[in-house]
């Protein structure tokens, strides 16, 4: 539950006026202090908002031979975003860079995005990873951590250092009250961003080298926040009633007063996140806004494919277990506890291939069926689909090369990648005759036939007996309880081989004591 007390107001003491020009001049001075450059974090919510808002409205009050470092403004497009959040977000960016270029201003917005090798569908469908849970949260640092990280690094590479703008507050949540008041007592201890009055709002990072975090909003509760919005235009050109109009959809009865003081209730919570999140019980943004407006009725298979992959509709006791693998990517069965169960792996194939199916039809039923501003909606990319057929064909072995005909399938258009047919030595007809012969030793089989594909093509073939042993290895068992059987054994040997090194230990030592006490 969040911290927030109406009369916590940061504008109580001398009103939201006198308390927003003090910032401005904050933000002036720590601005022309020197010449590191700036990167300010862009979500499109409220509170990055606010603090880019107020950011413009200082530089814009700095003559133009004054204004002598860049501002990078940074958004970063998880290619899973909430498609209503996502548009806005990259309307407002395109806002940006018409008023920068017509106002002659420091600001470089863009947006970033993660790699197709570590995008969401890449690694849940392509890999197998199944959906993020507390205990295996993926997807964070690949879309979001990593695509900023990067454009950080290289800016300090570049320039020796960078200040980090950021909408977090202390309000937001006690567990994000106590790690900025963490931070804070550090920095009084031993950092100090200059001799500004500023500086005891900047934090070295500890992630990054050479980074610096200024929270200019960091003492401002949720409803001075948009009681700011609401007061203070957007700066360029973006309008911040669609923004509280975004939030009240989102919220559960479109429940959203206009803020016009500090005894107002707000918008509460709502929270935009990506549509396929599972680390949450249920999308309550996205459902709510389905529920407020029919026309984003659209979204609702959006909503089927996130529940598809929801591992708590099985229940608690097995998860998704009989969707996914009962060895661990490497190809190993790891047991757990009493050895009565294994730990499972990534999804199994016809689970890859059937999600894979009904993200493509959800994509075009929106295409065609969607209001004119999604039409042309990617819920996933040509490159993502091409990493996801390189990880099938050439690190999973699925030789078969089912994705093109997915891809017709699902959409009645041929697919538009690469053709591999020629690396290919069988094709389907061949592949479904090999299954038939070989039966349950189909997988190895194939498995083989690729590894030597893969080597053949290499001028040194070191890798090819480590190779052929892997796959022996992956595909030694009949099924999953011979898996689980002889994995059990193995543990039992290891237990055994340890208690008769330590009975034949103790036999030994035990004479040694008792002649030196003799």
């Amino acid at each position: 539950m969040g911290t927030d007390q109406k009369s916590d107001s940061a504008f109580s003491k001398h009103g939201i006026n006198k308390h927003v020009d003090a910032l401005l001049k904050e933000i002036i001075d720590l601005y022309q202090a020197d010449k590191v450059p700036w990167v300010v974090g862009y979500s499109g919510g409220k509170d990055s908002t606010a603090v880019l808002q107020l950011i413009w409205m200082a530089v814009q009050k700095i003559p133009k031979s004054q204004r002598n470092k860049i501002i990078h403004v940074i958004s970063t497009d998880t290619l899973v975003e909430n498609p209503i959040v996502a548009e806005w977000v990259a309307g407002s960016i395109n806002c940006m860079i018409t008023a920068t270029d017509k106002g002659d201003l420091p600001f470089n917005p863009q947006q970033l995005m993660p790699k197709p090798e570590n995008s969401f569908w890449t690694n849940l469908i392509g890999k197998g990873y199944p959906a993020p849970r507390p205990k295996f949260r993926w997807c964070t640092e690949r879309l979001k951590i990593w695509p900023s990280n990067e454009f950080i690094l290289k800016t300090t590479k570049q320039h020796g250092d960078v200040l980090l703008c950021l909408g977090t507050r202390k309000k937001e949540s006690v567990k994000r009250a106590t790690t900025m008041q963490h931070y804070e007592d550090e920095r009084d201890k031993e950092h100090r961003y200059g001799e500004l009055d500023a500086g005891h709002k900047v934090s070295p990072n500890s992630q990054l080298p050479n980074t610096w975090v200024y929270s200019p909003i960091q003492d401002w509760s949720n409803d001075d926040v948009w009681l700011f919005l609401n007061q203070f235009q957007n700066p360029w050109g973006y309008s911040n009633q669609e923004l509280l109009g975004l939030y009240s959809g989102a919220t559960e009865g479109g429940e959203c007063p206009l803020v016009v003081d500090t005894t107002t209730p707000s918008c509460g919570d709502s929270r935009f996140g990506c549509w396929t999140c599972t680390l949450v019980d249920q999308d309550k943004s996205m459902s709510a806004m389905i529920q407020n407006d029919a026309d984003k009725e659209w979204m609702l298979p959006l909503l089927d494919i996130r529940n598809t992959i929801d591992y708590r509709r099985f229940g608690l006791e097995e998860s998704d277990r009989e969707l996914r693998d009962f060895r661990r990517m490497n190809g190993r069965v790891q047991l757990f506890g009493d050895g009565m169960k294994y730990i499972p792996g990534p999804y199994k194939r016809g689970f890859r291939e059937e999600l894979l199916g009904k993200l493509l039809e959800a994509q075009k039923f929106i295409q065609e069926e969607g209001p004119e501003n999604v039409k042309n909606i990617q819920l996933i990319t040509l490159n993502e689909l091409e990493e996801i057929r390189r990880i099938w064909v050439m690190d999973k072995h699925e030789i078969e090369d089912h994705l093109p005909k997915i891809y017709e399938d699902a959409t009645g258009e041929e697919y538009p990648g690469k053709d591999i047919s020629g690396n290919q030595p069988f094709d389907r007809d061949d592949l479904q005759l090999l299954e038939e012969i070989c039966g349950q030793h189909y997988p190895l089989v194939r498995d083989l036939i690729d590894v030597e594909l893969q080597q053949s093509t290499q001028l040194k073939r070191t890798k090819l007996m480590k190779n052929i042993e892997g796959s022996i290895k992956r595909n030694f068992y009949e099924d999953e309880q011979d898996a689980l059987a002889y994995s059990r054994k193995q543990q039992q040997h290891k237990t055994d081989t340890i208690e008769e090194w330590d009975r034949v230990t103790d036999e030994y030592i035990e004479p040694k004591a008792d002649q030196g006490q003799s």
